[in-house]
């Protein structure tokens, strides 16, 4: 490889897990080959919002140094996810008068619409992330996706805005600052899902993706090419491990062991015994009382997500249905339980659109990561320095709190399939 070799990075970072992947862009089309993958076990996060600073930004480091390890090269920026019930989207309108009959639509112009149609639509605490355009409107032309180069002199938008709290994005960026990597693009973990594994069909159909990790599920509604709508609930795999350790009587350890060997979505028909070991000890337990557990939370998860589709006006509406992603997809008959609880088609989300084979990168825990890497390729893909060390050390970065934005930009009508 090259000094000058040109690589993107995405870098999920979850509640109990940070991932990396780091993805070599070929020269001539650009397609990312994913060279460097790595995972570490978070702390300092609680339903994925930064508890203490040190605990991802050790997790961050850890996971840069597995993924640089592998890859031969040092990462000093990169895409990074952001997560929480604190995102929030948003509808906002605007109109602006743009000039002369002969006036052509320009970027400015875009720019200013934007500006006008978020002027307090969005709290003074928070920060807008994206605004993604649904439509505009020129001189009574409805339904135009892009009016870049068009001539007119009234220009109106119909958007949807993505913003997180000010003070979590900071820490976020501090988190990976102390890392010494640049959070250069920040975008909410469920898009960057999307990213890797939907398609051009179901994002013009309609579909929602939901992603469910440890602390919380995120939804993300997609029609008609754009995002209509984005919602967190604070509820995942970690609180299926907590009520088997309490309903069981056992460790969390345990109980995260049972959760993924013997846990199941859906009620078998017959009760087994289902058997554990952990420091040499045998434990025991029947699976009709794990499967109780596991669905009375299972119950929840989706009464929850049901209402962030209904909030956005597609339950049991999208022709596309849902695709899991996160490590909840993995659970035994998730995808059967989805389709009873929803009413709605679904089907395991596999990230895509990458050259090269990585076992770890196909799985619905790393669609994030894998996501992040593909939109730091769009855009953001730079040279990186290779690295002497294996990793950066771990020591604190100067230099203020960079803002966010434009972390999205064009990123709807950039899905490769």
């Amino acid at each position: 490889m090259q000094e000058n070799s040109r690589y993107a990075v995405g870098i999920d970072i979850g509640t109990k897990t940070v991932r990396c992947v780091v993805g070599h862009l070929d020269a001539t089309t650009g397609t990312p080959t994913i060279v460097g993958v790595g995972k570490a076990v978070n702390s300092g996060m609680r339903k994925g919002v930064v508890s203490n600073l040190n605990g991802p930004a050790g997790a961050i480091d850890d996971a840069l140094g597995e993924a640089e390890r592998m890859s031969g090269y040092q990462v000093d920026a990169a895409s990074v996810s952001i997560n929480g019930q604190h995102i929030l989207s948003t509808k906002a309108d605007g109109m602006i008068a743009v000039g002369a009959m002969d006036h052509e639509i320009n970027s400015d112009d875009l720019g200013r619409i934007e500006e006008v149609a978020t002027t307090g639509k969005v709290p003074a605490n928070r920060e807008i992330i994206e605004v993604v355009p649904h439509s505009y409107r020129l001189d009574g032309q409805d339904n135009i996706k892009d009016p870049l180069g068009m001539t007119g002199t009234r220009l109106e938008i119909n958007a949807n805005v993505v913003s997180v709290l000010a003070p979590y994005l900071q820490n976020l960026q501090k988190a990976a600052e102390l890392a010494k990597v640049d959070a250069h693009t920040i975008v909410p973990a469920v898009l960057a899902s999307a990213k890797s594994v939907l398609n051009e069909s179901q994002l013009e159909n309609g579909v929602a993706v939901i992603d469910m990790g440890a602390s919380t599920t995120s939804v993300a509604v997609f029609e008609e090419g754009d995002l209509q709508y984005i919602g967190v609930v604070p509820m995942g795999g970690a609180n299926i491990t907590n009520d088997l350790a309490i309903g069981l009587k056992t460790d969390p350890e345990v109980a995260e062991k049972v959760k993924l060997t013997h846990g199941f979505a859906m009620k078998r028909d017959a009760d087994i015994h289902c058997s554990i070991k952990e420091e040499k000890e045998t434990f025991t337990f029947s699976s009709e009382e794990i499967d109780e557990i596991v669905e009375a939370r299972l119950e929840e998860i989706f009464d929850a997500v049901t209402k962030e589709l209904k909030k956005a006006g597609r339950a049991g509406r999208l022709p596309s249905g849902v695709v899991l992603v996160g490590g909840g997809a993995n659970m035994n008959k998730m995808t059967e339980y989805a389709k009873q609880a929803l009413g709605l088609a679904a089907k395991k989300g596999t990230p895509g659109g990458y050259g090269g084979v990585s076992e770890d990168a196909e799985t619905p825990e790393f669609a994030a990561a894998v996501g992040l890497m593909m939109i730091d390729a769009d855009g953001f893909g730079r040279t990186q320095k290779k690295s002497k060390l294996g990793k950066p050390g771990f020591q604190s970065a100067k230099g203020g709190v960079k803002k966010a934005g434009g972390a999205l930009s064009n990123f709807l009508g950039r899905f490769k399939v």
